[in-house]
């Protein structure tokens, strides 16, 4: 059998700010970090964002890695991996003098890989970044460049299938299903393979039909009760399925996709409110993700003025539960009182950082704007009857280094599929307005 060849990959900055430890992700390849790579993490050291806390992780990685050899031959990253080197800068050559003429970080970079190209003839060489632009710069003087794609969801599509319609059911069946509460046996309905934990399903008989979920723990089909949540009312059998998962004890972590005016936070903060004495605190919270990449500081005022634009429509979706009441109504007095004493609390998700987790229903609003690792550092401080929920639109992605394949939101729903205490619910129909819907499918 022919020996495999060994590969060397030169990592970009964001690629080590989207995961730092993607050296770790390479198999028995080499990695090589260009010089001007540390430069870039260095400014991004101070700060409480994601990306500084990845840039201080990995600065402590390579620090259990230092060693001379870092710089001469590379040191090993651990049992069946390869090695670890770092590039020191390198003059531009001919091509890339004529092709990108300014002494950019980026340029300083390619040159590095170009060299390392250039040198290393008889390895496969491949430039890693999540920078699209930079890519194509690699390409085109002939270097091969790939996204990193170690946390990528593979088919897109499928992950989201997650309701399933059975037509032609037996009338006498669904009936059953109406008069027993608790549920009656999967194989009743004689499917041919064993549905995941929490599926739903729309069942249609002749003249009957009915909303349904899978309980994986006792291999039931139970039926679904449209319920009124604090004011909200579902409007269709999706959002009837996502109330279900947000109030249903078992579920501890849910995922709720759609694009924009399905519901999908209305829903989760109705939820939360209607089973708040069940939650010491409820947290309703954000990336803030600056638009068309302009930084905060160019907003007026303080930082609680310069945060409000982001946290605006949590405020709205709050505003359309307190006026499904009267002012002087209790549930409306409630509502204010949480805020007051701090029980329902809208801020920033940097802000959570460090925060006690247990016993708290938590709303990540905008999740697609995570990366996976993002993700899976806020599920991993959940403590003790902590409920937490997920929403986000993957075709809304602000970030430029994420993708609908690579965003901590569709990551999440494909890793955690099949799990008994994890549901997911795609809403598809807008409920916003027609106008609303209208322009969603049109623009």
């Amino acid at each position: 059998m022919a020996k495999k060849e060994k590969k060397v990959f030169i990592l970009d900055t964001n690629v080590l700010l989207h995961d730092y430890r993607c050296i770790y992700s390479f198999q028995e390849n080499d990695v090589i970090i260009p010089i001007t790579v540390l430069e870039e993490l260095d400014k991004f050291k101070r700060g409480n964002d994601i990306l500084n806390y990845h840039a201080r992780e990995f600065t402590r990685e390579l620090d259990k890695l230092s060693g001379d050899k870092l710089f001469n031959g590379g040191v090993p990253l651990g049992k069946g991996l390869g090695k670890l080197s770092i590039e020191t800068g390198k003059p531009f050559s001919t091509i890339m003098q004529a092709s990108f003429p300014e002494n950019t970080p980026d340029h300083r970079i390619l040159a590095i890989a170009e060299y390392v190209y250039r040198n290393k003839t008889d390895r496969t060489v491949v430039f890693i970044s999540k920078d699209i632009n930079l890519r194509m710069k690699a390409k085109s003087i002939g270097i091969m460049a790939q996204d990193y794609e170690s946390d990528k969801v593979r088919d897109i599509g499928e992950i989201y299938k997650n309701i399933t319609i059975l037509e032609n059911i037996d009338d006498k069946i669904i009936m059953k299903l109406y008069e027993n509460p608790e549920g009656i046996p999967l194989e009743d309905f004689k499917i041919k393979t064993e549905p995941i934990a929490n599926q739903y399903f729309i069942l249609k008989g002749n003249s009957s039909s009915a909303l349904a979920h899978y309980d994986p723990e006792l291999k039931l089909i139970n039926r679904v009760l449209k319920q009124k949540t604090y004011g909200i009312d579902p409007r269709n059998a999706e959002q009837t399925f996502a109330l279900d998962a947000l109030l249903r004890p078992k579920v501890q972590l849910v995922s709720l996709t759609g694009k924009a005016g399905t519901g999908k936070t209305l829903l989760a903060l109705a939820a939360a409110i209607h089973q708040r004495q069940q939650f010491t605190q409820i947290f309703l919270a954000r990336p803030v993700v600056p638009l068309s990449n302009r930084d905060m500081g160019f907003l007026p005022g303080d930082v609680k003025e310069k945060l409000g634009p982001y946290m605006q429509p949590l405020f709205d979706n709050l505003d359309v539960i307190k006026n499904k009441f009267a002012q002087t109504s209790k549930e409306y007095q409630k509502i204010e009182e949480m805020l007051k004493n701090e029980k329902l609390i809208i801020t920033p998700l940097a802000y959570i950082r460090g925060r006690s987790l247990s016993r708290i229903f938590f709303i990540v609003d905008e999740a697609q704007n995570l990366t996976p690792h993002e993700i899976k550092t806020i599920i991993t401080r959940a403590g003790e009857d902590t409920k937490m929920v997920f929403t986000g639109d993957i075709e809304q992605i602000d970030s430029p280094y994420l993708d609908e394949k690579s965003n901590g939101l569709s990551y999440l729903t494909d890793k955690m599929k099949g799990q008994n205490i994890f549901a997911h619910v795609n809403l598809v129909k807008g409920e916003r307005s027609y106008l609303a819907e209208l322009a969603s499918h049109l623009l």
